[in-house]
């Protein structure tokens, strides 16, 4: 993972900036309390503080190598000649690796380009990123909504996202934006979702749109943001090459 020429941010920064602060106002606290010999809040302080700090730790891990480490396993799958999508690209952490390990085929990344889901994330860094790593010439970036893509059907054979889908705050708007990935992947195409909530709703969706091949994983302890609490789970699914049952227009509540 040292390969690495591009720049990728942090995932929601203001998160990580919380669990460093928290763990310096409990040192900080610890350090009070043993001055002014309360040693069984210092003691209590002391451990508070150390274990968000091991949180924050963990947290930094993941999204500087974690995630990189668990996707480029992800995309070994990836043939070369595949069309990829990446649904809330940032700057370009899965979208670049997907693009390496597609010489013959392109990686498109539709985002919205907020920098709250992602420090500094801005359509300019991910092309920069992208030069970077020497795969301009296969990717595409679109500045575009995933509740409404704007893709033809069956446009792509492999859809990605990576904790991206969380971030639309509206249940029924995340339907709406699984359903559009199943509606722009191929029959027979290849989904994976990496998410550290709602997984099981998406799963749910899915299944209502007639996808029986679906499952959820959990990965690993390079993935936590903090802890297992925060543990991201992979929902892996391939859509079938001919409905298993009439499809429904889950997006619209039918």
């Amino acid at each position: 993972m040292n390969d690495r020429r591009g720049s990728y941010g942090f995932d929601a920064p203001g998160a990580l900036a919380g669990l460093l602060i928290v763990a310096a106002v409990l040192l900080a606290l610890m350090a009070v309390s043993f001055a002014f010999d309360i040693p069984a809040a210092g003691v209590a302080f002391l451990i508070g503080g150390v274990y968000t700090l091991l949180s924050a730790l963990s947290y930094l891990y993941t999204t500087r190598r974690g995630k990189f480490a668990v996707w480029a396993g992800e995309l070994e799958r990836l043939e070369g000649e595949e069309h990829l999508l990446d649904l809330g690209c940032g700057r370009g952490a899965v979208l670049l690796l997907a693009a390496k390990r597609l010489p013959k085929g392109r990686a498109t990344g539709l985002d919205l380009w907020r920098t709250q889901d992602q420090s500094g994330n801005d359509e300019n860094v991910t092309r920069a990123n992208a030069a970077k790593e020497g795969v301009a010439d296969r990717v595409e970036l679109v500045t575009g909504d995933m509740r409404e893509q704007p893709f033809t059907d069956g446009e792509f054979d492999v859809v990605v996202s990576s904790l991206a889908i969380h971030n639309i705050p509206d249940p029924a708007d995340r339907v709406r934006a699984v359903a559009e990935a199943h509606r722009v992947l191929r029959p027979g195409g290849l989904m994976l979702i990496a998410d550290f909530r709602h997984t099981p709703d998406y799963e749910e969706t899915l299944r209502e749109l007639g996808v029986t091949d679906v499952r959820l994983r959990d990965l690993g302890w390079r993935f936590w943001y903090g802890g297992p609490w925060f543990k991201t789970v992979m929902l892996e699914a391939r859509k079938p090459h001919q409905a298993e049952a009439p499809e429904k227009d889950v997006a619209a509540g039918e």
